[in-house]
């Protein structure tokens, strides 16, 4: 008679890796820094767009930050984040999360003051003293920008350089003219023509301005703006949003638009 071979099963999990004990305090001590910036200290979001994980399971928090990692799950703003994180940081935050007691209906956090004030100003005499660089169109919500930068900043583009402090980008927002069936028009530059301002966006940096953000948040000394049509700023802004999405771009000035700034800054026109 044929024999089977059994191998016991404690002699298979006896030759497993154990797993690291999670260090609770140190998990809330990096979501203190960084994480709470949008999903509360207390694991309770600033903001209806941004989930609770208060008393959310470990593993599955732990599943997510390991996708956000390595990049299978794409978020560009976690992306960012997760990128940082180590396997110990990720099995850390995910017990402090877990720990906490879930959030009441309809409670949220409230911002962290390093990330939530801002010091860039309107610039009243952009029109005049700015220089016009580059428009992208947006069909996702048929918004049309326009893009402008400062000397300091072109100044730096035309050498080659990483723009440096008093650099300023500034943005017109504009409501794209839509046809009949309700798709954005065309002008004969090819991009959308702009039928209403509805805003403006701006980064700026001067030095020190990055002192009291957290590292893994950091743009150096950029700071981001978000004005009404009244050149006031807009409520409820979270620059940790704008932090994570410009870090990956570190290695040209935080900007999503260096090669358009370079084009014009070295006599090309705007595109």
């Amino acid at each position: 008679m044929k024999k089977t071979l059994v191998i016991a099963a404690p002699l298979v999990i006896a030759a497993l890796p154990l797993a690291q004990a999670a260090d609770i305090e140190a998990g809330k001590a990096k979501v203190a820094t960084v994480c709470a910036a949008c999903h509360g200290a207390n694991g309770v979001s600033v903001s209806e767009s941004v989930p609770n994980l208060a008393a959310q399971r470990a593993g599955y928090i732990q599943a997510q930050l390991k996708a956000l990692k390595d990049g299978t799950r794409k978020a560009p703003i976690m992306n960012a984040i997760a990128a940082q994180l180590t396997p110990a940081e990720i099995g850390d935050v995910a017990a402090y999360f877990a720990s906490l007691p879930g959030a009441p209906a309809g409670e949220k956090s409230p911002q962290l003051a390093n990330v939530a004030r801002s010091g860039v100003p309107f610039p009243e005499q952009y029109k005049t003293t700015y220089t016009k660089y580059h428009t992208i169109d947006f069909p996702e919500t048929r918004q049309v920008r326009v893009y402008f930068a400062n000397d300091p900043a072109l100044k730096a583009a035309r050498e080659d350089r990483a723009l440096p402090d008093g650099s300023a980008i500034f943005t017109e927002v504009y409501a794209a003219k839509v046809d009949a069936e309700g798709k954005p028009v065309k002008g004969d530059d090819g991009h959308f023509v702009g039928e209403k301002l509805v805003g403006y966006t701006a980064m700026e940096r001067e030095e020190g301005w990055g002192r009291e953000v957290p590292e893994m948040l950091r743009n150096e000394n950029w700071n981001y703006a978000v004005f009404t049509l009244e050149k006031k700023p807009r409520p409820g802004i979270n620059q940790a949003e704008c932090y994570a999405c410009h870090k990956p771009q570190d290695k040209v000035s935080y900007l999503f638009t260096q090669k358009e700034l370079a084009a014009v800054a070295h006599g090309g026109a705007p595109r």
